[in-house]
Formats: C-alpha cells, structure tokens, sequence
C-alpha cells in the first residue's frame, strides 16, 4: 500500500478535500461536502479505516459532528455529540478543533468548542462528555471572547504522556493538565494580558495559535495578539522571539496562524496589523525560523507578480508529517497554496473556494 496525501479544507460554505499524486505534483480537488455549512474544523483520521469528521456549525441548525466513512460520500451526524447541561448556563455555538488522542488511545479523540470548554470521545466519536474540570476552573468568571468568540481553538497532547495536554483559548489563555484533564493551570507567564479590568490576574490573554514541538515537547511557539512567543518549559513562561518579524521598533508582529514541520521548523504569515488583518503592503509573503536559528526571514514570495490584501486564519496554515515535508495554508478569499521546499516556491492549487477556516493535511494508506 502506498501513502497519499490529502488535504482537507474547512470553509464558511462546506469541506473540499485535495488528493494528490504520488509525489504531490498533481492534485484533484472533490467537494463541497457538506454545502452550506460552516465548517470550523475537519480531522482525518486514520486509525481505523479512513474516517473524515467534521465540526459544522448552521444558522439555522446549530453546531453537531459529522462523521464520513466513503471520502465525504455520505455523512453521517453523531447523535450523542458534544453539548453542555443546561444548568451550566453555557452556549455551545462553534467546534473550533477536532484532534485525535494520545498514539496510546487509538478510540480516543477531542473536541474544542465555544463558548470555550473541552470534550472527549472514547469510542471513537459515537459519544462525549465534558471535561468539566476546564470550565469549572476558579478564574471562569474571569473569561471574555476575543473578536472571534470565546474559543477553545488549540488542543495539545505531550506525545511522551497522554494524560498531560495543553489547551489554548482567546481571549483567555493557554491552560495545561497533568492529570488527563481533571485539574487544570494557567499557564500565561511572560505573555501580554489584554486589559478587560477582570479581577483574575492568571487570564485575559489573547492567544492566536500554539503549535507543539514534534521533538522537544516542553517547547512550543505561540502566535499571540501581542506578538510572537516561545516556551523552553512546557508553558511555565513565555519570552517573544521577533527577530526579523517586526517593521518598525516597537511594533509588535501581528498574525494569526504558525505551523511547526516534524524537523522543527517554524512558518508563518505576518499581517499589516490589528487593525488592518490583511498581508503588508499586499504581499502574500510567508516567514520561516529553521530549527536553530534565532531569527525569522521572509523566504517565500508567493505570488511575486500580484497583490493580495487578503489574511489567513488560526487554523489555516499547517505541515504535514512526511519526511520531505509539504506547507500548506488558504486564505480568506478561498485559495489554497502548497510549498514542497520549505517554503522557498509555491504552487496555487486548483479552485477558488469560499472563505477558509481550517486547513488539515491528512496521510492514509490506499
């Protein structure tokens, strides 16, 4: 059997999914799966057949899970899906992220939602319940939304522990557990909190994305409101690393996404800034930070020839796992680009969908 590489789209209007060739030069594109559905996150998950899930949200029906086993043929919505007790008082409105357990718990998966809380299946999707050990934390309170809701949108598993993960929330914080998400902790030292006027000092920071280092699993990078950050100590402190990234001193870098390769290497895509949310002086114009190196530099001119005042989301810029490795992100005006060379060309791939969301590359056997 051989590996191919697909690559799944979440968009404001349904799923697309990419297939490629062997070597990833030569890509079809199916869909939309799910038209007319907001679909903030997608999994493929392979460990027991090719299965595709699917966090979809409606206006007029509400968010669910559904589930494809026959590539995006049919689906399937999870009757016993996530959902809080009505006495806690809390909406669920989005499923912000969709990620497998721990390699140890192949039935296992997770769901991150808003307003902000974390589920867990173990049968593999059919059922879940809340990890109230999260939105029962002393500072909930204290929580606000960011501009895009109150969102639990990163979940990360310790590759070495099962039981300790870390979570991430705008515009609250990064939480960690070490106990399989029975007790949690703030986890925000060194970041900037956003000034709410909230009496709980441990939250109030506005995380972007935080991505886990596939090697060294006490360190993680974070693209935060504020700027651009790293952790040597699994989340205990923060310290920024913007070197190369910052226009004008003092400034700080603004962004949304930032993607880790399985070497180590660190990608992502500036923006103007908070108020703009669209490329510098529209160039679509990716950064990279080699595993090592102490500084950022533009190494990816995606469209030379053109001007994109465009932004790209949390959720939509990713790499996937094989060893010669593929960048991927879309952008809000539905165009998804792919790198094979760390990021130094890209390639457009075909079709011009709607707003992107999630960009999830995904490996299976066929």
């Amino acid at each position: 059997m051989a590996q191919r590489l697909n690559v799944l789209v979440g968009t404001n209007k349904g799923i697309f999914m990419y297939r490629s060739d062997e070597g990833r030069r030569k890509w079809t594109l199916e869909g939309p799966f799910l038209s007319g559905w907001e679909a903030y996150s997608v999994l493929g998950d392979s460990r027991h057949g090719n299965r595709i899930f699917a966090g979809v949200s409606h206006a007029a029906y509400g968010p669910t899970i559904r589930v494809s086993d026959d590539w995006g043929a049919t689906w399937t919505q999870i009757a016993d899906g996530p959902a809080y007790a009505k006495e806690s008082g809390f909406a669920l409105n989005r499923i912000w992220q969709l990620v497998p357990g721990h390699a140890s718990e192949p039935d296992t998966l997770f769901a991150g939602v808003e307003e902000a809380g974390l589920f867990v299946s173990r049968d593999r999707g059919a059922t879940w319940r809340e990890l109230d050990g999260l939105t029962k934390h002393p500072s909930r309170p204290g929580w606000f939304p960011g501009a895009g809701g109150m969102c639990l949108h990163t979940i990360l598993i310790d590759p070495r522990d099962a039981r300790r993960m870390w979570v991430a929330m705008s515009a609250v914080g990064v939480f960690r557990t070490e106990d399989g998400g029975t007790t949690w902790q703030a986890r925000n030292v060194g970041l900037a909190r956003v000034p709410t006027g909230q009496p709980y000092p441990e939250v109030g920071y506005c995380i972007h994305k935080i991505v886990l280092d596939p090697s060294q699993p006490d360190t993680l990078y974070m693209q935060e409101h504020s700027g651009v950050f790293q952790s040597n100590d699994g989340g205990d402190s923060w310290f920024p690393i913007e070197e190369g990234l910052t226009v004008k001193e003092g400034d700080a870098p603004f962004g949304f996404p930032i993607a880790v390769s399985p070497d180590g290497d660190l990608f992502l895509l500036p923006l103007e800034s908070s108020e703009q949310r669209s490329m510098r002086d529209g160039k679509l114009l990716v950064y990279g930070r080699p595993r090592g190196e102490a500084g950022w530099l533009p190494i990816g001119d995606v469209l030379p020839e053109e001007q994109r005042h465009v932004s790209v989301l949390r959720d939509a810029m990713a790499v996937d796992a094989l060893d010669q490795y593929g960048v991927y992100f879309g952008t809000t005006s539905g165009e998804v680009f792919c790198s094979l060379d760390r990021g130094r060309t890209w390639e457009r791939l075909p079709g011009q969908l709607s707003r992107i969301l999630c960009v999830k590359p995904w490996i299976t056997e066929e």
